[in-house]
């Protein structure tokens, strides 16, 4: 009660106030009707105050999300379902969820009475622009009597997320090289191969039976290397996402990380359709089976929260890359890199991979001088060449360039068509 005292309008407050004044006229003057009517006025804000504060503790709040996850640039649908569990009838409500700034400003709906036992819903949608779990409440009642003589808020604890997730593209399909066993189509299969001379082997790591040693390719390759007397043939492929804050440009939902980040949701999306097994790794550290149950949504989820990173490293993220390397296909998105960094990254080639990279220039997603913008070119091409070297087919990627129209280019044959035109493009950048 002492609560929904506190809880008075201004308006109940004046009722107050003339209560006090008719009291002590009524006192001073000898008025006995004066005295029923300050006796009228100080009771209608008190019966107001416990009305008020009896159902304050009588709701109960639920919310949906549909979805609960949505792609940028989408609108989601919150529903909130308020329930009276009292036998006596709600005042006016004026429900306000509490929101981020990235998904708009408050909603406020009024609700004008609920009555006993009585459920009513109410829904609002809110629309994100940039990619993130952002919570959404609590939400906060305020409860009012119908002559507005007193107010009481009440907040309910729970906070339900709305994940934002990068937009997924279709992409057309192509043949590709590269996966571990099948066709461009990537119809999963598997094949076992039996016999000592036709043995498959890998690198020796940690924990494994020196009884299975093959001390053949052992010799040959001057690495220790065991048998795998059963090789799956299935179609696998790894995403790799560069996170490093150097190698990116631009701001915003508009920035080349966040063209990075959409494109591995859209080839992951793409692979896992075709039945490829896929795996994402990420410069923070994220290392996904997609091919699990719920994997497509752990990737997107993990794509909805990664963000650049201002220590990350490239030779870590090929480390770990390499920690769990079994081949098929690589496909990496990388910033901008040095002709160091595109050597550096012919160690995933092992194990028979074919490494597919996005090599963005960056550089494009900013303004720069002619002379910058030449240099810059020309940097560009030589890490693009030097990462063809390394065995990588490299399709750049510059601002505007998009994800559907590049795909084409990663099919099987374009190998020498990426390395003719980086060389050439190398050649006209020194010509200039």
């Amino acid at each position: 009660m002492r609560e929904a005292l506190r809880g008075l309008t201004t308006r109940g407050r004046s009722f107050l106030a003339a209560a006090i004044a008719a009291g002590i006229s009524a006192l001073i003057l000898g008025e006995r009707d004066l005295l029923r009517v300050a006796v009228l006025l100080a009771a209608l804000p008190l019966l107001a105050a416990a009305y008020v504060g009896r159902s304050r503790y009588k709701l109960a709040c639920t919310r949906s999300l549909e979805p609960g996850r949505a792609p940028v640039g989408s609108s989601a649908r919150v529903i909130l379902r308020l329930q009276n569990l009292s036998r006596l009838p709600t005042g006016t409500m004026l429900l306000e969820d509490r929101l981020p700034y990235a998904l708009g400003s408050r909603p406020r709906v009024v609700l004008e009475r609920l009555g006993a036992q009585q459920a009513s819903s109410v829904a609002y949608t809110v629309r994100a622009d940039v990619r993130g779990r952002y919570p959404i409440g609590p939400l906060v009642i305020r409860l009012t009597d119908p002559f507005g003589l007193c107010e009481l808020t009440r907040s309910f604890p729970s906070v339900d997320r709305l994940t934002v997730i990068p937009q997924v593209t279709p992409l057309p399909r192509v043949r590709l090289a590269g996966e571990y066993a099948g066709s461009g189509e990537s119809r999963a299969r598997s094949i076992a191969v039996h016999g000592e001379d036709d043995a498959a082997t890998r690198e020796y790591r940690r924990g494994d039976d020196l009884r299975r040693v093959h001390w053949r390719s052992t010799a040959r390759t001057g690495e220790l290397m065991v048998r795998r007397e059963e090789q799956p043939w299935e179609s696998r492929a790894t995403v790799v996402l560069d996170t490093r804050a150097h190698a990116h440009r631009g701001e915003g939902p508009t920035a080349s990380f966040e063209w990075a980040v959409a494109a591995a949701a859209s080839i992951s999306a793409h692979l896992r359709e075709a039945g490829y097994k896929v795996r994402l790794v990420t410069g923070t550290g994220d290392d996904i089976d997609g091919h699990e149950s719920g994997g497509e949504g752990l990737i997107l989820d993990a794509l909805a929260d990664v963000k650049t990173l201002s220590n990350s490293d490239l030779a870590l993220l090929v480390e770990q890359v390499r920690r769990r390397s079994d081949g098929g296909l690589v496909i990496g998105l990388f910033g901008t890199l040095t002709t160091t960094e595109a050597h550096l990254l012919s160690q995933l080639r092992g194990n028979g991979a074919t490494c597919i990279g996005f090599a963005i220039d960056s550089s494009t997603w900013i303004s720069m001088t002619d002379g910058d913008r030449q240099e810059s070119d020309r940097e560009h091409a030589a890490a693009s060449l030097a990462l063809v070297r390394s065995g990588w087919r490299s399709v750049r990627v510059g601002h505007g360039d998009t994800l559907p129209a590049l795909w084409p280019t990663v099919g099987r044959g374009s190998q020498g068509f990426a390395y003719r035109a980086a060389m050439a493009e190398t050649v006209s950048g020194v010509n200039r």
